[in-house]
């Protein structure tokens, strides 16, 4: 026994935010338990980043592995927050030094029209649950719901995550049609090479195909669609500059994806038939600066097989926690501190919502701007491939380094509290089946991609949760020296 002070810290969620502070903490002697709702830690490299992105994501898979496996760092999936861990319970009367936020923005931003939410699964879909589909649906283990992709579905959006949504209907829909053509090919390609390229090596014209094309409505002009940053304190050339090589971006996307765009549009109802979605009515705006708004007498309906809304994401509701808005309360970005509480705060896109893939002041204006022609795949051919999360990195570090420095100065726990918060942590870790070698849980819970496996043909399947595999757990509860 001995009468040394120890810290031990909980971290919800083990991707970019949430591993990296674990990281520092553990670097400074300090023992965390990192609580993953999922069976697997990448977030939204994994459920979020298109899975054409293949090389990126086992990069970054890698780095997180790097870091839940430091010395003092342990790792309890799937446990969710507000289900299987009760808030309040973990941060008043489990006995953390602190407690760390770090589990990002999974709830998508509503469309902004009223009574839209009732047609979620009958006609509109949201940007987080598409895509995660679109990641997992060849895994054998998937029972999640299952989407189509119609042609001349409608994008409500304009940023990063949007061309995420064009790009996967306008590849699914060109392999579904070059497939009845009986020309063999896949995402991968489509996406390298780009659609009309692929045509032509088959001898085929895209147009012969019948595919008409995903439309994406933004509600500013295309010139402002965050696709390149200007520099801080930009002088009117710089904007300019900005402005024209957004347009340039857009346009070569689409000659290589084919989608089209409508920019000064926002959606002002809904049309439906049938209790199902079935289109829009929207309105043409007027830009000026920040502000937008819609003019009078400019109104239509567009219909449309889907639509889907992709306008940003923001933080899931979780029972106990108390929101400013669309926001967990937290009182300051620097020190992220959880209103209330001295002792919870938040590392990454949980505080702001914002997302990984974006300008830093880290990165130059051309480099990230050359980072963002990677990711929408309209770089030139041979451009070094830069990492898109270096940012999230940063502003994750720099959060926990000062948490880091907080929990340092507070009251210590004994041998004995240590103790007993690694007993409680070992009963819910078998309780999961999760076992002491994170290696052997990582290879346990990959699943096989079935490339070959075609998506069932209804709108939306009633979902159902990830099973985790059984197995024994372990928990080291001696304090580390």
């Amino acid at each position: 026994m001995t009468d040394r002070l120890y810290h031990f810290v909980a971290i919800v969620g083990g991707a970019i935010a949430g591993s990296v502070a674990a990281e520092i903490l553990a670097d400074q002697g300090i023992r965390v338990v990192v609580i993953e709702q999922n069976e697997r830690p990448y977030g939204k490299i994994e459920d979020g980043l298109p899975r054409w992105h293949r090389e990126q994501r086992k990069q970054e898979y890698s780095r997180i592995d790097a870091r839940l496996k430091k010395p003092g760092v342990f790792f309890l999936p799937p446990t969710k927050l507000g289900r299987d861990i009760d808030f309040q319970d973990l941060c008043d009367n489990w006995g953390f030094s602190a407690v760390l936020l770090a589990n990002g923005a999974w709830r998508d931003r509503g469309l902004g029209i009223a009574g839209a939410e009732k047609f979620i699964g009958k006609g509109l879909v949201y940007q987080n649950p598409l895509i995660y589909w679109y990641n997992h649906k060849n895994e054998e283990r998937y029972t999640g719901p299952y989407y189509q992709t119609p042609d001349e579905a409608v994008v409500v959006g304009g940023g990063l995550a949007s061309m995420d949504v064009v790009k996967i209907l306008q590849l699914e829909n060109y392999e579904r049609a070059l497939r009845a053509r009986s020309v063999q090919t896949d995402v991968y390609e489509l996406e390298k090479k780009g659609i009309p390229a692929v045509c032509k090596l088959h001898g085929i014209a895209p147009e012969d195909l019948g595919v008409k094309g995903c439309l994406l409505i933004y509600r500013r002009r295309a010139q402002d669609m965050p696709l390149a940053q200007p520099p801080e304190n930009a002088t009117p050339d710089q904007v300019a500059k900005t402005e024209a090589t957004r347009l340039k971006m857009l346009r070569l996307a689409q000659a290589k994806y084919l989608f089209r765009v409508q920019d000064r549009r926002v959606p002002t109802g809904l049309l439906v038939e049938n209790g199902r979605l079935v289109g829009l009515k929207l309105a043409e705006t007027k830009v000026e600066g920040r502000k937008v708004e819609s003019l009078a007498g400019s109104e239509y309906e567009l219909r449309a097989p889907m639509v889907i809304s992709s306008i940003g994401s923001v933080p899931e509701e979780i029972s106990g926690v108390s929101m400013k808005g669309e926001y967990y309360d937290f009182d300051d970005e620097n020190l992220p501190r959880y209103v209330g509480s001295d002792h919870v705060f938040g590392v990454g896109n949980v505080v702001t919502g914002q997302g990984n893939i974006r300008s830093s002041l880290i990165h130059s204006q051309e480099i990230t701007t050359k980072l963002i022609e990677n990711y929408i795949g309209v770089a030139n051919e041979g451009t070094a491939s830069a990492r898109f999360y270096t940012s999230a990195e940063a502003r994750g570090a720099a959060q926990a380094q000062t948490v880091r420095d907080r929990v340092q100065v507070m009251p210590g726990l004994s041998y004995l509290e240590v103790a007993a918060l690694g007993q409680r942590i070992r009963v819910l870790q078998e309780r999961v089946g999760y076992t002491r070698d994170y290696d052997s849980w990582i290879a346990s819970v990959t699943p096989t991609d079935t490339a070959g496996q075609v998506s069932i043909p209804t709108d939306i399947a009633q979902e159902a949760g990830r099973h985790s595999l059984p197995g024994s757990a372990a928990f080291d509860c001696a304090p580390c020296c």
